[in-house]
């Protein structure tokens, strides 16, 4: 399952260092930050619940980035 959310991210190495925080999080197959559309673009791995990843995704995002939003 793909999923796309709204983020709010200040820069575009800090967009990069998202990706990698998200693609590392377990239950995430891919993800991708578009820092000019301010987009998140998931792709779950099969049985995942994607609010539990998504949770888990924003807590490795904000050791990135503290005041970075995913509105979910």
């Amino acid at each position: 399952m793909k999923k796309t959310y709204k983020i709010e991210v200040d820069c575009a190495n800090c967009a990069n260092l998202m990706e990698d925080a998200a693609r590392r999080t377990a239950g995430v197959q891919t993800a991708t930050v578009n820092f000019m559309t301010q987009k998140l673009i998931v792709e779950f791995q099969d049985g995942q619940d994607p609010a539990a990843v998504m949770q888990s995704v924003l807590a490795a995002c904000k050791k990135v980035e503290p005041d970075c939003e995913i509105f979910l």
